[in-house]
């Protein structure tokens, strides 16, 4: 099928558009610049300028296609509340184009976050705290089952990485090691964080545009929950700096969820759609270093 990408030069668009174009499939990737519709053109895709906040190209993009994948999002934690909004916003506008139409329309949600609980595809989005918004972004997506649309949402845990390329939350602690010189984590680093290789995610996206049924929450997660603490001995070895406790502060905004316990689980996902992920785990990557350089 011909499907409209929406991020498809980002860090997990990257990979989700090569996933797609092996599989046989045409991809139709919403970029922002030059160099963007450049990299989607050279892995094989057709590049549609505009962005999330352009809602006439998300129409045209949407019209194009037999099936969409939303993946952007501004991650600019400085202002996510307009993140948020960038969002809902948009998924607003692909609803409206797919309305009645049947064709999948798949959804980058996040895993939810119940301390001391270890979630699945059958919890509740999370739909309180800094990102709170996201999860009601999500919720609306499902909903568009009973409009006629084929939509799932594949929630990502917070530490989606490669090596020597992207690490999610892990980014921010090898950058702030790096600037500083001391690895931390937040309060005891007993707080475990779950993660997924890229390629891995890039496999599920590919999987619920194809298999998802109306309404299907899938979970990306290899990884269940590794402490903070392990993750930043992890990044302090590589680095050869010391590692420490800090105040959540110390990471700005995003401090506040660094101290929340956000253990996930895929397994309803992997017995439903044989999906196994096989790319090595965050904490063998981190150890493997080739970390990006600051600047």
């Amino acid at each position: 099928m011909r499907v409209f990408v929406t991020g498809a030069s980002g860090s997990i668009g990257s990979a989700v558009v090569p996933e797609l174009i092996a599989a046989g499939h045409e991809v139709l990737g919403l970029v922002r610049s030059d160099a963007a519709a450049a990299a989607v053109a050279a892995g094989g895709g057709t590049p549609l300028r505009g962005d999330l906040t352009d809602l006439d190209s998300l129409r045209a993009g949407a019209a194009q296609a037999d099936g969409v994948i939303n993946l952007a999002f501004s991650n600019d934690w400085s202002n996510i509340e307009q993140g948020i909004d960038e969002e809902a916003r948009a998924v607003k506008t692909l609803a409206a184009a797919l309305e009645g139409s049947g064709r999948p329309f798949v959804h980058a949600g996040l895993t939810p976050m119940q301390p001391g609980h270890t979630t699945t595809e059958e919890d509740p989005d999370t739909t309180n705290g800094p990102v709170g918004g996201r999860g009601h972004t999500s919720d609306a997506v499902l909903n568009l089952a009973a409009q006629g649309i084929r939509s799932s949402v594949v929630r990502l845990p917070r530490s989606v990485h490669q090596r020597g390329t992207t690490y999610g939350f892990c980014s921010v602690l090898i950058a702030a090691a790096q600037e500083t010189g001391v690895s931390a984590y937040v309060g005891d680093g007993t707080q475990r964080w779950p993660a997924v290789n890229l390629l891995d995610a890039a496999q599920l996206f590919r999987i619920a545009l194809e298999d998802a049924a109306p309404g299907t929450v899938l979970h990306a997660v290899a990884d269940e929950g590794d402490t903070m603490r392990s993750l930043a001995e992890t990044i302090g070895s590589v680095l050869a700096v010391p590692v420490e406790s800090a105040p959540p502060e110390r990471f700005g905004v995003i401090g506040r969820v660094f101290a929340l316990d956000m253990p996930s689980s895929s397994a309803l996902t992997r017995e439903r759609f044989d999906w196994e992920p096989t790319h090595p785990r965050l904490i063998d990557d981190l150890a493997a270093g080739d970390y990006p350089a600051l600047g």
